[in-house]
């Protein structure tokens, strides 16, 4: 009888060639029924069922980057509430939950990973792997990348901590998190790209700060978008009119103009309309638009008029 040999329960034949199982570092090719994702990888979108049996099927012609994993009994020691999730595996997935996907869809036999238990020395440094290759390489998408955020915050202790450790800026980090406290289906927009960043971590800090349900960030979500239409109204009708200005008596348009449309020959009034918030620049707007209507000039030279008269006073006071 011949004997039983421990990496005969790997495979469903006898043909199948055998590997080295020892956690050490080592390229093993695994059965997926004895491989598992793990249960804190905050990434969520793995693509659709097409792009994940396409995935597979290449997977099964050549896999080139090999999956890094860790024994089932070194992941339990860092989450071992997670063992009846996990069930009978010998082997839990660091990264690559897609290329498993991915593997399982196209009915591909086994993945090929390097199993180091060295990963899971801690929850720290496990999820720091779980997280820093997607961070890095940019996998994530916008709310995936909060959340990972967010983990490695719980871990680290603290943003900065977490900023440092990838040298990164504080706010790097904090601008991420706001991003945590959108309501669902206000997330699904930003994931859709449908609400830009820069509005999404505005209503981040004040559902954080005001505690605001969905209800109450969608009609945030409403009135800003009225107000940027608005603002973008108001800009393009300022260079038309810009653009439309009649030349003085004696002057020709490209005298007038210098060649080139106010924007372009003021570019500073451009940019500091844009740095202004909303609200301000509605007030900037309406107070020159009231004061070239009782001159006749136009709104635009008003408002460049006075940028000129600060000038002197901006450069005084600069350091």
């Amino acid at each position: 009888m011949a004997k039983h040999d421990e990496f005969d329960d790997f495979f469903e034949d006898d043909d199948s060639p055998l590997v080295d199982t020892r956690a050490d570092g080592r390229l093993l090719r695994v059965p997926l029924n004895r491989l598992a994702p793990n249960r804190v990888n905050p990434r969520t979108d793995f693509g659709t069922a097409d792009e994940l049996l396409d995935l597979g099927k290449s997977l099964r012609r050549r896999q080139i980057q090999a999956c890094p994993a860790v024994s089932r009994s070194a992941y339990l020691k860092l989450w071992p509430d997670h063992a009846e999730h996990l069930g009978d595996v010998d082997y839990v997935l660091v990264t690559g939950e897609r290329r498993y996907r991915g593997a399982s869809a196209a009915d591909s036999p086994t993945l090929t990973c390097v199993v180091d238990d060295g990963a899971a020395k801690d929850r720290r440094t496990f999820m720091e792997a779980v997280v820093s290759e997607n961070v890095d390489r940019a996998n994530f998408n916008t709310i995936e990348e909060a959340y990972a955020v967010q983990a490695l915050v719980a871990e680290f202790g603290s943003n900065r901590a977490v900023a440092q450790h990838f040298e990164r800026a504080d706010g790097w980090v904090t601008q991420r998190i706001l991003l945590t406290y959108l309501a669902p289906d206000v997330q699904d927009l930003v994931k859709a790209k449908s609400m830009p960043l820069d509005a999404a971590r505005s209503l981040g800090k004040l559902a954080r700060d005001k505690s605001w349900n969905s209800a109450e960030q969608l009609a945030w979500w409403q009135s800003e978008q009225q107000q940027r239409t608005e603002l973008s109204a108001e800009r393009s009708a300022v260079r038309k009119a810009a653009q439309s200005k009649p030349p003085k008596s004696g002057e020709s348009p490209a005298e007038n103009s210098g060649g080139r449309s106010v924007p372009e020959q003021r570019p500073e009034l451009a940019a500091l309309t844009w740095t202004m918030p909303p609200e301000a620049v509605a007030e900037f707007s309406a107070v020159f638009a009231a004061e070239a209507a009782a001159t006749g000039a136009a709104p635009e030279s008003v408002m460049l008029a006075a940028l000129d008269a600060l000038r002197p006073a901006r450069q005084g006071t600069a350091t």
